[in-house]
């Protein structure tokens, strides 16, 4: 992080404690107020504001979670990008719920998102995959992720494999990669505020839309 952007971090830290900065034209839709404090945690140099925790459950309930990156997100949902024969993938699969965790320390911000799963187009996943760097889309062949291997040799005599193979052509998308849209049902919005009384903002999605409330600290 640049001197710059270190000192930014420093003046950002407490401004959400201290005192009211929400944006009151987007309190009422959260996904608008999540674009609001995105663009403000990259403002504030935050090192992979995109760093989300991804929370997933097998078909017999049991959880499991890890931080992905969030690749895109609109009105309809966010998306993230997997293999998917990897552990999410397949819970994602048999279990299409999921929640999301984005936690920006130095503002004293945490979103919490919540709801249904589906892959998206493969004309969507291909787009994302061709705007990889060519050593990352081989990476995506290369690794059967979540699965056993014997050691990092094997990882490196398939990559140069398959580096060999394309050579000067366009490289495929995997049929086993690509990716998933979390459309949320549920969002929690959390400043926070001095003497733990923090703002919770928490909506639900009905047929007339979505309904605010506020929750207790």
């Amino acid at each position: 992080m640049s001197f710059f952007n270190k000192l930014r971090c420093l003046i950002t830290a407490g401004q959400g404690v201290a005192g009211s900065n929400i944006n009151v034209e987007v309190l009422d839709n959260p996904i608008a107020m999540f674009d609001d404090w995105f663009t403000q945690a990259k403002d504030a140099g935050i090192i992979l504001p995109e760093s989300l925790t991804l929370a997933t459950a097998s078909a017999d309930g049991r959880p499991s979670a890890r931080i992905v990156l969030l690749k895109s997100f609109d009105d309809s949902g966010f998306v993230f990008f997997t293999n998917y024969g990897s552990r999410k993938g397949q819970e994602l699969t048999e279990n299409p719920y999921a929640a999301m965790v984005f936690h920006w320390g130095i503002l004293q911000r945490q979103v919490r998102i919540e709801g249904s799963i589906e892959r998206v187009s493969e004309q969507e996943s291909l787009a994302y995959f061709h705007s990889r760097p060519r050593g990352s889309q081989i990476g995506a062949w290369v690794s059967h992720q979540s699965r056993e291997i014997d050691n990092r040799e094997q990882l490196a005599a398939k990559s140069k494999e398959l580096t060999n193979k394309y050579a000067g052509q366009e490289i495929p998308l995997p049929p086993f990669w690509g990716g998933f849209k979390l459309t949320p049902t549920h969002m929690e919005l959390w400043q926070g505020r001095a003497d733990r009384l923090h703002d919770r903002y928490y909506f639900t999605q009905t047929n007339e839309g979505w309904q605010r409330s506020l929750l207790a600290p």
